[in-house]
């Protein structure tokens, strides 16, 4: 058994996969309708065949009330690896994204938050 989807709950569909593509980098694998919303996928552009990040739309009360919460107390809804905590945050930082914390050492993890503008927060880690 391998994990081959997981998903994060975004507010606008559209709004998010400009982010995580055009911002983030990641690539789009689908993009198919799926009743009013749409099954959207995106995955690592080094690991094309590997674990989808699905945007799930927060359109249920429970997620909506789910996401808001996690932002509001400072919990990241997810954790994407990057190989240089310092650069990918620079890079970032070019580009606009908000952090919430800056690239911070704990323990043989460096770790830096940011604002994803979908209604989460993403925590970025270097091992």
């Amino acid at each position: 058994m391998k994990i081959i989807v997981t998903s994060i709950f975004v507010e606008d569909q559209d709004k998010a996969l400009e982010f995580y593509s055009e911002t983030l980098g990641f690539v789009k694998k689908q993009d198919v309708p799926a009743g009013e919303f749409r099954w959207i996928t995106l995955v690592s552009p080094d690991e094309q065949d590997g674990t989808e990040l699905l945007l799930e739309p927060n359109a249920h009360p429970a997620a909506k009330e789910y996401q808001k919460k996690l932002f509001a107390d400072g919990i990241p809804a997810t954790m994407f690896g990057v190989a240089d905590v310092h650069k990918e945050y620079k890079r970032l930082v070019e580009k606009g994204v908000e952090f919430t914390m800056e690239p911070t050492e704990m323990g043989e993890v460096t770790i830096a938050v940011f604002n994803d503008t979908c209604g989460n927060l993403i925590q970025i880690a270097q091992k």
